[in-house]
């Protein structure tokens, strides 16, 4: 207990003026700040001038001015929001020239759409799309700029539709977000017993199959293109006993009630996001890079070892191996392969430069900062 006394409490005309040397300041403190942003965003202008018809955003730039903000941050306010707002920021300097055009798959209110607009910010164009290729096909047509696609879940491993996409299209992968996904249960309903059928998509069915078998297990489950579609669904008039698996914004969005939340069944559930673009992303000092890889003769014993030997004689990370059948060969798989570093690394060049050697079929889909 403190010795000192209970100090008694302002009086209204007291508070009022103790606090107005405080506000007073505050507005000083704006003006310089609007300043300094105008400045910014002159400085930023005048590179995209020179830029001309080149590629005005480089994610290696920006993950590079987002770490070192973290890394100048005294406090009190907590470095990830320092980081949102200057990413904020960045997302409205760059669309003084023009904003970016950013494809995801929908409709609106998905995660998906959740992890562009945390990569890109609120000055991007955000366009949802019925399905993960036409997600792509926008962009390849030149219709947008950049997609954005779930490429793998913690808890259930990869989006197979995503990783088939990835080797045949000619984006490159250029940039990473992850999301925590948190699921809520959403209906036109007002209580648990009512729901008879539950939407969701195939993921989020498998991420919530404990809840699920044991909070609902007379409920038809029904697989859908997206979490918001499922909402979306679970909205029309003749759903009334029908709930869906989705975020929060797909419930504010198509006025449903939440049953209930946090309905997955690993509280870190997490999705990471890949970035697929035209261009190339340069060296930010911390980068992944996705491969695609057939080895020769695979099912010869130790072909696979031959092929990976370099990353570790090397000194390379691999983050991810994981195989996919090819599509006419019986018990043919090419394998997708995660690595710290850039393609233009010198240990990752060497390694390439080896792996192409000694493998049928070798694509780089991306190098890109680690989100």
């Amino acid at each position: 207990m403190s010795d000192q006394p209970d100090r008694p409490p302002l009086t209204p005309e007291a508070l009022a003026q103790a606090i107005a040397p405080h506000r007073e300041r505050i507005d000083q403190i704006d003006a310089q700040l609007l300043e300094l942003l105008n400045q910014r965003a002159n400085q930023a202008r005048a590179i995209g001038t020179l830029k001309g018809e080149a590629a005005v955003y480089r994610p290696e730039r920006e993950a590079q001015v987002l770490a070192r903000i973290a890394a100048l941050n005294a406090g009190p306010l907590h470095g990830n929001a320092v980081q949102r707002i200057f990413r904020e920021v960045m997302s409205e300097c760059l669309a003084l020239e023009r904003p970016l055009t950013v494809t995801y798959l929908g409709p609106r209110g998905t995660f998906t759409e959740q992890a562009a607009a945390r990569h890109f910010g609120s000055a991007a164009l955000l366009q949802p799309c019925a399905t993960i290729d036409e997600t792509l096909r926008e962009v390849e047509a030149r219709q947008a700029d950049y997609a954005v696609v779930p490429i793998e879940n913690s808890s259930e491993g990869a989006v197979n539709r995503t990783l088939d996409l990835l080797t045949s299209t000619e984006l490159r992968a250029c940039g990473e977000a992850t999301l925590r996904i948190h699921h809520l249960l959403m209906s036109q309903a007002q209580e648990l017993p009512e729901v008879i059928q539950v939407y969701a998509h195939p993921q989020a069915l498998a991420q919530c199959r404990d809840f699920l078998s044991r909070c609902l297990p007379q409920a038809e489950q029904v697989a859908v293109s997206s979490n918001a579609e499922a909402a979306r669904l679970a909205a029309q008039p003749q759903q009334t006993h029908t709930a869906a698996i989705g975020p929060g914004q797909a419930a504010a969005l198509y006025g449903l009630n939440v049953l209930d939340q946090n309905v997955e069944d690993d509280p870190n559930n997490t999705t990471r996001f890949l970035v697929l673009g035209h261009q190339a992303a340069g060296p930010s000092g911390a980068d992944r890079t996705t491969l695609i890889v057939a080895a020769p003769q695979a099912d010869h014993a130790g072909a696979m070892h031959r092929l990976l030997e370099p990353f570790s004689r090397l000194g390379i990370s691999m983050t991810k191996l994981e195989s996919r059948p090819v599509r006419g060969g019986l018990w043919q798989y090419v394998f997708f392969i995660d690595i710290e570093g850039h393609a233009d690394d010198p240990s990752v060049a060497q390694a390439l430069l080896e792996m192409r050697q000694r493998a049928n079929f070798l694509k780089v889909v991306g190098s890109y900062p680690r989100a």
